[in-house]
């Protein structure tokens, strides 16, 4: 997430976020052996959150859904389209998603994992 700190606008940090999230979706997608069709990508992947990571997460992938509404807007329709708290809230939610997100790598698929802290194959 070092990416999203720094001079950039908000819609771009917010962007770079919600790409965190999906990534760690598509990575739960794919250690299941699973790819997303290329129509609806995106919201197919974010509605995979709850199938693999449990139901209780269904919160999680209606709030990467509104991410990934506002996401479209911001890219195809018009800027500003976020706030602050809009990119520190996805943020948030990225860090606690990836950790997750790497206790179920470590219980599902220990093997995807690399190095001492079992993280590399998913660095901050």
């Amino acid at each position: 997430m070092q990416d999203t700190a720094g001079d950039i606008s908000t819609d771009w940090r917010f962007g770079i976020a919600y790409n965190a999230a999906l990534k760690l979706c598509t990575i739960l997608l794919y250690a299941e052996g699973c790819r997303p069709e290329k129509t609806l990508q995106h919201f197919r992947t974010i509605q995979a959150l709850p199938l693999i990571l449990g139901n209780h997460h269904k919160k999680d992938a209606e709030y990467l859904d509104t991410c990934r509404n506002k996401r479209n807007v911001m890219e195809y329709d018009y800027v500003g389209g976020v706030t602050e708290e809009d990119v520190d809230e996805l943020i948030e939610f990225v860090n606690e998603l990836r950790e997750e997100v790497l206790q179920w790598l470590k219980k599902q698929h220990p093997d995807f994992l690399s190095g001492d802290s079992g993280s590399a194959a998913i660095s901050k």
